[in-house]
């Protein structure tokens, strides 16, 4: 199993900081995330029906008739691969890890790549998988310029899967109304609720791609993939366009502040509405010593850096500038 954001406990059993006093900034899913309604009883007590209106509010929301909901992203994470003849897979690098993962276990030869390489990659591999935006660098790719992508590929027979786990709060780049149709029949795009949503617990996610592919993708992962709780509140969460769009404002301004304070402190940085990216040379040495101080952030090692959520409160606001003051001034950066 590869690590994540998010491993709360784990942290507080190794720094010996209790749980409830820690701030995790470890895994890029928004603060603030979509109010639960109250769910009516048979939601629990009923297996979960496709006629149940979470086909219609997907197809709505992202302007495309072919989808398929999913127990998360990463269940099409991980069964994408075995539906295909094995071959020669290039996988953003770096970017979330378990694509990667996926696609090697399934006997694929992975052949990483940077974002300047993206279109070398097309003509050479069998299956292009990326995120858009990154995670976790945020470094974006134009819709344009995927698309072009995507018709390379389509000259001999491949595949561009890309991942948009964070691309609801920015849409200008987004594919998903194009994946499976006429003009793109070799795109495939995953989104996920975990992130601007803020439901990761909820495991929801959906695949955008041709007929065939989800027929296939639904017969691996089998009947009632997706529990009827979470398809109730999947659906609310992707009709509720006011607080959508509340939230995007919402989560814009704490990214910007965020920026700032890293700015101002230890440099220049990326990221996304959801999270910031930090490269910096002493980011094990940064990511060890907010630990000691009771805030979790994701460390990555290759290439050094960090990636840091948005705080939710002003209490956690403060905690986080006094921290990193600190630490710049322990370490005179």
């Amino acid at each position: 199993m590869l690590e994540h954001g998010g491993r709360l406990r784990q942290a507080a059993a190794h720094w010996g900081i209790p749980l409830e006093t820690w701030l995790d900034l470890s895994t890029g899913i928004n603060p603030w995330g979509y109010p639960v309604p109250t769910l009516a009883a048979a939601a629990w007590q009923r297996l979960p029906e496709d006629e149940d209106g979470l086909l219609e509010a997907a197809v709505e929301y992202y302007g495309n008739t072919n989808i398929l909901p999913l127990p998360g992203s990463q269940a099409a994470i991980q069964a994408l691969p075995r539906l295909l003849p094995p071959g020669r897979a290039a996988v953003l690098a770096p970017s979330y890890r378990e694509h990667a993962a996926a696609w090697q276990r399934a006997g694929w030869e992975v052949l990483p790549f940077t974002p300047e390489q993206l279109e070398q990659a097309a003509t050479q591999a069998n299956a292009v998988v990326l995120c858009n935006p990154n995670n976790p660098t945020g470094d974006a790719f134009t819709a344009r310029r995927l698309r072009a992508v995507a018709r390379e590929l389509a000259k001999h027979g491949g595949l561009l899967v890309v991942d948009e786990a964070f691309g609801d709060a920015d849409n200008r780049n987004s594919l998903a109304d194009l994946a499976g149709t006429p003009r793109a029949r070799n795109l495939v795009v995953l989104r996920s609720l975990g992130k601007f949503f803020g439901l990761a617990g909820a495991r929801v996610g959906f695949a955008l791609a041709r007929p065939e592919l989800l027929t296939a993708l639904g017969e691996t992962l089998g009947p009632w993939a997706l529990s009827g709780p979470s398809r109730a509140v999947a659906k609310a969460a992707l009709e509720n366009r006011p607080w959508q769009e509340e939230t995007l404002e919402e989560l814009m301004a704490a990214s910007t502040r965020l920026e700032r304070l890293l700015q101002d402190i230890l440099g220049r940085n990326d990221g996304t509405a959801l999270f910031r990216w930090l490269p910096h040379p002493w980011a094990p040495t940064l990511h060890e010593k907010l630990a000691q101080r009771g805030i979790l952030t994701r460390l990555i090692t290759d290439p050094s850096g960090l990636r840091i959520g948005l705080p939710a409160r002003e209490a956690h606001w403060q905690r986080l500038t006094t921290a990193l003051t600190e630490i710049a001034h322990e370490l005179d950066l």
